[in-house]
């Protein structure tokens, strides 16, 4: 990673009333109209996205052909937890295009939930394929190349068709040229990006959904997100709770401390913790929001409605510091606030 001004503080840790770490990053909230409302950081610090790219791949997907329902496109987005109900959607999407989970080349993995891997492991089930948290969008991948004519044995190679159509559609979302790709985690390519224009992108994908009567691609991965936010992430993960708090919020999680929301008015949020770490993710990701929130209402009064999704987002960006098992502080995000209740200077 990398940026032309360091990276800012995006959240503390307070333990006993003392702040004991900092965790440094870059973080931009962009406004419907793309100027910046909030920033931490350097917006265009060149970034991996990680899984926050995963709806722009289904976009490029659905652009290429892929013919699925609305929970197969969700999945198709999602860094699943690997229950019964997400398994079932991955076998139904490679089953329509003919294949079974054999044609999976994600790296195998156990299930993210706890209790669906204990389960798992109970029927004498090791990491597989199918488990592994990508396994929907290499399932929607694969259909795509089947749909295509595409050879779907090297559907992982950057030069394929499929990541062509990938890598133009992330270029054309976040308005950011690829200088960079990788392998990511489950073995697709990865594509880089700035911080700005992973925003920028999910931005544009909740305007869309919730645009009346647009059926293209980017509003329809907008709308299945916002639709099953149980497929996107799972039982008790913060980004189906945020989802399901403001309706029609498009948020998407990554690995290494990567998030990136859209708001159905346009505004994009996007940020990287630069230690990578995920302890501060939903704190910061809810200040965010409510920034987002206080900023887009008329004279600075909150609808009810509005006032309801703050509640809500509020409690789940709450992230407790324990000492022996009780809450003894806090993980806070002032994220350059003269509000905020905490000092990040003064001990750093």
């Amino acid at each position: 990673m990398t940026g032309r001004s360091a990276p800012g503080p995006l959240a503390v840790v307070v333990r006993g009333g003392r702040v004991e770490s900092v965790h440094l990053g870059h973080l931009v909230v962009l406004r419907p109209d793309g100027s910046v409302l909030l920033q931490v950081g350097d917006p265009d610090a060149a970034i991996w996205p990680r899984s926050s790219v995963k709806p722009l791949q289904a976009v490029a997907t659905l652009e290429a052909g892929l013919d699925v329902d609305d929970e197969g496109l969700a999945l198709a987005c999602a860094s699943h937890s690997g229950t019964d109900a997400h398994l079932a959607v991955v076998r139904r999407v490679l089953a329509g295009a003919g294949l079974t989970e054999a044609d999976l080349q994600n790296t195998a993995d156990l299930p993210l939930d706890a209790g669906a891997a204990f389960a798992w492991r109970l029927g004498g089930r090791g990491p597989e394929p199918i488990t592994q948290n990508c396994s929907g969008k290499h399932a929607a991948m694969l259909a795509t190349c089947v749909a295509q004519g595409w050879d779907a044995a090297t559907y992982r190679d950057p030069g394929h068709p499929l990541q062509r159509r990938v890598r133009a559609t992330v270029e054309r979302l976040t308005g950011v040229g690829v200088r960079d790709v990788t392998v990511d985690g489950c073995g697709a390519p990865l594509l880089s990006t700035t911080v700005r224009g992973l925003a920028r992108a999910l931005g544009l994908v909740a305007a869309a959904a919730a645009e009346p009567g647009r059926a293209d691609a980017v509003a329809r991965v907008g709308r299945a997100m916002a639709a099953r936010p149980d497929l996107v992430g799972g039982p008790g993960r913060d980004v189906t709770r945020f989802m399901q708090a403001w309706p029609g919020l498009v948020a998407k999680d990554g690995a290494e401390g990567v998030y990136a929301a859209g708001l159905p008015d346009g505004t994009g949020v996007a940020f990287k913790v630069a230690d990578g770490s995920a302890r501060p993710r939903a704190a910061v990701l809810a200040a965010a929001l409510e920034a987002a929130l206080e900023a887009a209402a008329p004279g600075g009064a909150l609808e009810p409605a509005a006032e309801a999704a703050l509640r809500g987002i509020r409690e789940i960006g709450r992230t407790p510091v324990l000492g022996h098992g009780v809450p003894v502080g806090e993980v806070h995000a002032p994220l350059g606030r003269a509000d905020a209740d905490v000092d990040v200077g003064g001990q750093w």
